[in-house]
């Protein structure tokens, strides 16, 4: 039973810090490829902003808190640690 509820903390996780890589864009109406624009740093966040690769408008927002921050680099240090195929030095 445990186990069934740590994955499921572990996936909800994982969507948690999803970035996208295409929107929707009012002006070229379609879905378009997206570039991340780290806008406002603020002591507990950071605010980004979403921009089309087609018009340059602003198509959303994501925001980070400092604890998912901290989580998002974790894991990375882990990943590297592993190894290019994930395996333990």
């Amino acid at each position: 039973m445990a186990s069934n509820t740590n994955r499921y903390q572990q996936q909800q996780q994982q969507f948690e810090n999803f970035t996208a890589s295409a929107l929707y864009c009012e002006k070229c109406r379609a879905a378009m490829p997206v570039r991340e624009r780290l806008l406002l740093i603020l002591p507990d966040r950071e605010i980004f902003d979403y921009l089309c690769t087609g018009c340059g408008s602003s198509v959303g927002q994501r925001e980070v808190t400092a604890g998912e921050k901290s989580m998002t680099q974790a894991m990375a240090e882990r990943r590297a640690r592993r190894g290019p195929l994930g395996v333990l030095p």
